[in-house]
């Protein structure tokens, strides 16, 4: 679980949330988005700084590629997204190249507006650009009192199982179930894949060895270099489970959508063409909201009940450690690398955004 804490291996600051937030706004408007756009895509990179170890690559350090795109055209702000297809419980919107957690966050909206309406909604994107971590859209339904499905094709990283060619993206999901009142939602977010190219960085730059199931060198022969596995495809989750999920998810992203799919994902980057689908459901068409939550929270005691194999690593729900994670950092400042922080200075330099932030004293026994 090293891979996992933040430890002196690498150098960290941390800063306030609301700094990174104004931060990620002013860049992204100095690029060109409009204000509603600019607010939606800081919060999820920020969302994503809040939840998830750093070295995983969905926070701040997205801005780099953000900028990247939307200066050579891949992405395109103030995009003009349209509905092409609507139906009573079903939509297709097309993102025109913009930015990715913009058409989700529409996606996802119209999913919960349909579903309080018609029980079940799913709306699918094509066109779109790299839509951020897939709890953040899932969470969006839970909020609403919805249950949120969110999944997105992805640039090609896994092979298939008994290959060593990528053809398959990480290909995530997040599933967000709510809870009563007061309660975070279970929160499911997860790669197909045992981990990803950014842990690997970060492992490169610890000096650390990665677990051996996670990547294969171009060859296809297992290692615990990160540096070795780099040009090589990552392993799927449960093996050949996994690379059946993913490329599941990409007939109901991709293909479903009229997007790409498969090695053709993320190859031009004038062109990401990446496709997602929100699915929202509410409980209510099922049976009434309380007696849904009086069985859900009688099966999340029985599953806390269990005893733990290790007494100091109780058993945890699928989203708690990013509950947990986000409310100690809201208190003592978001982790950033100190190689990110330069790109930001010198980004923020080049925009007229001036990255003026103080970072607050770190302490390394986070998580």
């Amino acid at each position: 679980m090293i891979a996992y804490h933040l430890d002196d291996r690498v150098s960290v600051d941390r800063f306030t949330e609301p700094s990174l937030r104004h931060f990620a706004e002013s860049v992204l408007l100095a690029l060109g988005a409009t204000a509603d756009e600019a607010r939606i895509n800081a919060d999820g990179v920020v969302t994503a700084s809040l939840w998830w170890h750093p070295g995983q690559g969905q926070g701040l350090e997205k801005l780099f590629r953000y900028a990247r795109r939307m200066r050579n055209g891949g992405i395109r702000p103030a995009a003009s997204m349209r509905w092409v297809r609507e139906g009573t419980a079903t939509a297709l919107l097309d993102a025109d190249k913009g930015l990715g957690y913009v058409a989700g966050r529409r996606a996802m909206d119209r999913a919960i507006e349909m579903a309080h309406s018609t029980g079940i909604a799913m709306v699918a994107v094509r066109h779109s650009n790299h839509f951020g971590i897939a709890g953040y859209h899932a969470k969006r339904a839970a909020d609403a009192g919805l249950i949120g499905i969110a999944m997105t094709n992805a640039g090609a990283e896994m092979a298939p199982w008994g290959s060593a060619r990528p053809v398959l993206g990480t290909n995530p999901w997040g599933i967000a179930v709510p809870r009563g009142e007061g309660r975070g939602p279970i929160l499911l977010d997860m790669a197909l894949t045992q981990s990803g190219k950014g842990m690997m960085r970060w492992l490169q730059r610890a000096g650390l060895a990665m677990p051996e199931h996670w990547a294969l060198t171009p060859d296809g022969a297992r290692t615990t270099d990160p540096v070795a596995a780099m040009d090589g495809p990552l392993l799927p989750i449960g093996d050949y489970k996994g690379f059946g999920l993913s490329l599941v998810t990409d007939i109901l992203t991709g293909v479903l959508t009229g997007s790409l799919f498969g090695g053709q994902v993320f190859q031009d980057d004038l062109d990401y063409d990446v496709a997602h689908t929100m699915i929202a459901i509410d409980t209510d068409a099922f049976m009434p909201r309380a007696r849904f939550e009086e069985r859900l929270e009688a099966l999340i005691a029985e599953v806390l009940a269990a005893p733990p194999v290790d007494p100091d690593r109780p058993v945890q729900l699928p989203g708690e450690a990013e509950q947990r994670r986000a409310r100690e950092r809201l208190q003592r400042g978001i982790p950033v690398d100190r190689k990110t922080v330069a790109g930001l200075r010198e980004l923020g330099a080049e925009l007229g955004v001036p990255f003026s932030l103080e970072p607050r004293p770190l302490q390394t026994t986070e998580e």
